[in-house]
């Protein structure tokens, strides 16, 4: 081989990105998200712009695989970190939506609903037993959509979006409970990040239906009033469910410090920020002032979580791309002249 076709150093450590990056993607919109809810509309476009920058690199390198290595992609395409894809879809279409740019936002559902069914079954048929917190990705997923399009009907009036966004969201609840029972609660205490997942599905499910909520506050009839009723119970019940996951799992990086950089600690941003978007969407939407400190808090603690983890990325990334490097100018050397 000759000098002229080996791989660069960057092109090399690309390659060895794993699905679940993506979860950076779903992390940094929807902390955008939660600093638009607060007003903080300036670090709220920051983040979108770096979310809109790392969505651009992971799909430009999701269509490099489908057309030059099918057999690669389908390999990855069957882990739960594929299903990240359509997530950092949904919850970058919800910020465009907030911005008020429709037509993107639909084209992004458009995009995420046509990716959605292939990777779910694909990523189904791989679970087993005992699987980590990515096994909630499924949730994640299903749930993102409900929240898109329930944001989407809001926004455009539009009745049958918000009926739509109905199945997903239930199904997304379903998908939670099959992936509870395979989940191994040993990562709890032992996972490298993506366990906080667990209480992030819950998280984007209390979101999906305060949005659900909020779209039938805007004056179309979606439902009567005991549909509105359970909708706005079981809304309750779920950021109940999440804010205790979040206590439980937060206790757990007490007793078991997990302080290494793992790519996984994205998942673990993600249910940071989305609880706080849920807590000060419920906040809003059921008029309920005082989950509005809480959430603000809960903000802030998902900002510090995200700097941490982009600074533990950079430090890795320039690692690796030295090791990189060091690689291909080893292969240069070795090769024949």
């Amino acid at each position: 081989m000759s000098s002229g076709t080996s791989p660069s150093p960057l092109r090399t450590w690309w390659a060895q990105r794993p699905p679940a990056a993506g979860a950076a993607v779903m992390a940094t919109g929807i902390v955008s998200v939660a600093l638009h809810l607060t007003g903080r509309e300036v670090l709220s476009r920051i983040a979108l712009v770096l979310a809109c920058a790392a969505w651009l690199i992971l799909a430009a390198n999701f269509v490099y695989l489908l057309l030059a290595d099918r057999a690669q992609w389908v390999k990855r395409a069957g882990t739960p970190g594929a299903l990240t894809a359509v997530a950092a879809t949904t919850v970058l279409g919800t910020r465009f939506s907030l911005l008020g740019w429709t037509l993107l936002a639909a084209v992004l559902l458009a995009l995420a609903a046509l990716l959605w069914p292939w990777l779910l079954v694909l990523v189904v048929r791989h679970w087993g037993r005992r699987m980590p917190g990515a096994v909630f990705l499924g949730c994640v997923a299903t749930e993102g959509l409900a929240v898109l399009g329930a944001t989407l009907a809001a926004a455009t009036s539009t009745a049958w979006l918000a009926h739509a966004a109905l199945v997903p969201f239930w199904l997304g609840i379903v998908l939670y409970l099959i992936a509870l029972f395979r989940f191994d609660l040993r990562q709890v205490a032992r996972g490298s990040g993506d366990h906080w997942v667990a209480g992030g599905a819950l998280a984007i499910s209390t979101l999906a239906g305060a949005k659900l909520l909020a779209a039938a506050g805007t004056g179309m009839y979606l439902w009567n009033a005991d549909d509105e009723a359970v909708l706005h119970d079981l809304t309750v019940f779920l950021l109940v469910l999440d804010l205790a996951w979040y206590a439980v799992l937060l206790a757990s990086e007490i007793v078991w410090p997990r302080l290494r950089y793992d790519v996984r600690r994205w998942s673990t941003v993600f249910p940071l920020g989305m609880t706080a978007a849920a807590t000060l969407s419920v906040a809003a939407v059921m008029d309920v002032p005082w989950l509005d400190a809480p959430g603000r808090a809960l903000l802030w603690i998902a900002v510090v979580g995200w700097l941490a983890v982009a600074a533990g990325a950079v430090v890795r990334a320039r690692a690796g791309l030295r090791s990189a490097a060091v690689d291909a100018g080893s292969l240069r050397s070795t090769a024949p002249r």
